[in-house]
């Protein structure tokens, strides 16, 4: 099973650089010959690209707010809107973009263009801080970071189980 994991977010806004912090670290690591590790910022049409690579399995790193406490962790299997389903102006509107800065349209270009992996993980943190013009995590999503990289740990030895005959 290929694997491609990319670390998103934007490191000048405090703790929306989650995800690329995680994925810095996690380069450090032996994950498998199997699987790459990226960093892509805010650049979604970046990991667009690198999905054109055999991908099996996407693990997306990012701050993601779903109103819990600062630095919980979770996994999600994130669902993906259709760009067929989208009225013609806004389709228009949403193909002609050429940044794709927030993550949910990188997923949903993906999608369109057929490169989006059927198992899709997306590893987040509940911020603290993003709105402030600041580089470096708060306190409790820097501890939050450890418990993401134990999370991609764990879904990579579940999607090598189930790989093996």
């Amino acid at each position: 099973m290929d694997v491609l994991i990319a670390g998103v977010g934007q490191v000048l806004r405090g703790d929306d650089g989650f995800g690329v912090e995680v994925a810095r670290r996690l380069v450090d690591l032996d994950l498998g010959e199997s699987v790459r590790v990226i960093e892509t910022g805010t650049g979604g049409i970046n990991l667009v690209t690198a999905l054109y690579d055999a991908t099996d399995v996407l693990i997306v790193l990012d701050a993601v707010d779903h109103e819990r406490p600062p630095g919980t962790v979770m996994v999600i299997e994130p669902e993906v809107a259709d760009v067929d389903d989208m009225p013609d102006m806004a389709r228009w509107d949403f193909l002609s973009d050429m940044h794709y800065t927030k993550p949910e349209s990188a997923f949903m270009l993906a999608k369109a263009l057929g490169v989006l992996p059927e198992r899709f993980y997306l590893v987040g943190c509940q911020p603290q801080e993003t709105e402030t013009l600041e580089v470096g995590l708060s306190p409790t999503v820097t501890r939050a970071v450890e418990v993401a990289i134990e999370e991609v740990r764990r879904l990579l030895a579940e999607i090598r189980a189930e790989a093996r005959p």
